[in-house]
């Protein structure tokens, strides 16, 4: 028996002191009753003569639409942005052999990092120990693109077709310099997991297109590398309902939406109903703003097992879309899958979809894992911006292409004329995002000759998020939850807006 029965076993007896004990009310069932009477008498007259339980139902209703539209007073401005497709490219890829070209290393083969260049930054403890630290040139060749005359190293042969579409921030920093801290601060804002990520923030506050698909979508390619976890696409203390929804590839997209053997949608919907009746029954016991929620996320379950199939079957595609993404755009759960599938979540207006693509922690072999990561994804992220554009859906679609940190000009590992390892680097990197609100074909920021410190425009993770909630109507300074006493908000108390780049 629980100590909670223990409690109340005890209560029972007939010492007088616990016979005292026993009328008192418990504080929060207390508060909980009198609110709902109150409430209750409230809705009472809202309603007329309705019965309780058909006005706790309105509310419910009331409650699952307002969270379909978002808060009232958001967006707070015209957004230029609405909705995002993130291509996290999970481990760190390594600038020096992507976007940011650094040709006086050439001469510098093997020479020491400069102390005037590290200036005693701190090492991650695989490369600490090292007795030396040799520069490690980058063995691909850089040419110029495009009327922007962007830098694309020859490992991105269709992203180069695109840098005129493309903003490129090489100024990109975090205080963060291994990958769990590292991803769950580009995605939540804060080191340590429990935050809500950025999609529930924007499912939260902004509400949904598509009243019958998720608005925060995730996508995980098939690729090894280290690991990721759910609670980087968690809610955090918002409502549960604005947690990422995974999309798998195979028979069962998403986990349970499908019906068991010999079960029809009409038993479904009956189950439903009665459980919506005892949900709602709890609601008006409780008050519990969750119960609320887990009756919208049934209903938008019932709904997502029309919506889902439809929008995961990619049988009506072209030979030419699949050529355009790629032959690995045939086969469920690769990168250039996802990238298609991201492409028609984005045609139903689903809000912020997440792509995850791990595998990009080249610590040592780089040259080989490199050239594999930029062959797995670099035509299916060129094609997605050409077939938003094509479709006239790149003018108010936001495009997120980076990782969680940089790498090291020095090598980790042995340095020869032909292999190499590259550690962590998280001082300064390169990302790019395209689409609306952003100028295309320029590049922001700056690094020194050896890609280690930045010597103009440095961009924050902070700066990056508020830029990102300004595209979406949202000032990030004032979009605010309260928890456990405190307002908090995807940027904490940092974060300003990069002018620079917007169009």
């Amino acid at each position: 028996m629980s100590d909670h029965h223990h409690h109340h076993e005890s209560i029972r007896t007939n010492h007088p002191d616990l016979k005292k004990e026993e009328s008192k009310i418990d504080r929060r069932r207390f508060l909980t009753k009198t609110s709902l009477g109150l409430g209750a008498a409230a809705l009472g007259s809202l309603f007329g003569s309705e019965k309780l339980m058909g006005a706790t139902r309105d509310m419910t209703n009331i409650s699952e639409a307002a969270s379909r539209m978002g808060l009232p007073n958001l967006p707070h401005f015209a957004p230029k942005a609405k909705r995002i497709v993130y291509l996290f490219q999970s481990g760190g890829p390594s600038q020096f052999e992507t976007f940011d070209y650094k040709p006086k290393l050439e001469k510098m083969f093997g020479e020491e990092l400069p102390d005037s260049v590290r200036k005693g930054q701190r090492l991650t403890g695989m490369s600490d120990n090292q007795s030396s630290l040799p520069i490690a040139p980058s063995i691909y060749k850089f040419n110029q693109y495009g009327e922007s005359r962007a830098w694309v190293s020859e490992l991105m042969p269709h992203t180069a077709k695109m840098v005129d579409e493309l903003c490129f921030i090489k100024s990109m920093y975090t205080e963060q310099i291994n990958h769990d801290p590292a991803i769950t601060f580009f995605q939540t804002g804060n080191q340590l997991a429990g935050r809500p990520s950025i999609g529930s923030w924007l499912s939260y506050g902004l509400g949904s297109e598509n009243e019958n698909m998720p608005t925060f979508v995730v996508l995980l390619s098939k690729s090894g590398g280290q690991p990721l976890y759910t609670r980087l696409w968690g809610n955090g203390f918002l409502p549960t309902e604005h947690q990422g929804v995974q999309f798998r590839s195979g028979a069962d997209p998403v986990l349970f939406l499908n019906n068991p053997e010999n079960y029809d949608g009409h038993d479904r919907e009956r189950m439903l109903k009665s459980l919506k009746q005892i949900n709602q029954l709890q609601n008006s016991t409780y008050g519990d703003p969750e119960v609320d929620a887990r009756i919208a996320q049934y209903e938008m379950a019932y709904r997502m097992q029309t919506s889902v199939p439809e929008v995961t079957d990619v049988s009506d595609e072209s030979d030419e879309v699949f050529e355009m993404y790629g032959e690995d755009s045939r086969e469920p759960g690769t990168y250039a899958a996802n990238c298609l599938l991201a492409r028609k979540l984005l045609e139903k207006d689903v809000k912020f979809v997440q792509l995850y693509h791990r595998g990009w922690d080249q610590h040592n072999f780089l040259p080989s894992g490199i050239k594999h990561k930029c062959k797995e994804t670099d035509q299916s992220t060129a094609a997605l911006l050409k077939d938003l554009k094509q479709r006239g859906l790149l003018d108010d679609t936001l495009v997120i292409w980076g990782g969680e940190f940089g790498r090291t000009v020095y090598s980790q590992g042995k340095l020869t004329a032909t292999d190499y390892g590259r550690d962590h680097h998280p001082k300064c990197f390169t990302m790019w995002m395209a689409g609306a609100g952003i100028k295309a074909g320029m590049t922001y920021g700056a690094t020194d000759d050896f890609s280690y410190n930045i010597i103009k425009d440095p961009v924050h993770v902070h700066d990056f998020h508020a830029t990102l909630m300004h595209l979406m109507g949202v000032d990030h300074e004032r979009f605010t939850y309260r928890h456990q006493g405190r307002r908090y908000r995807l940027t904490d108390v940092h974060g300003k807006v990069i002018k620079g780049i917007l169009s």
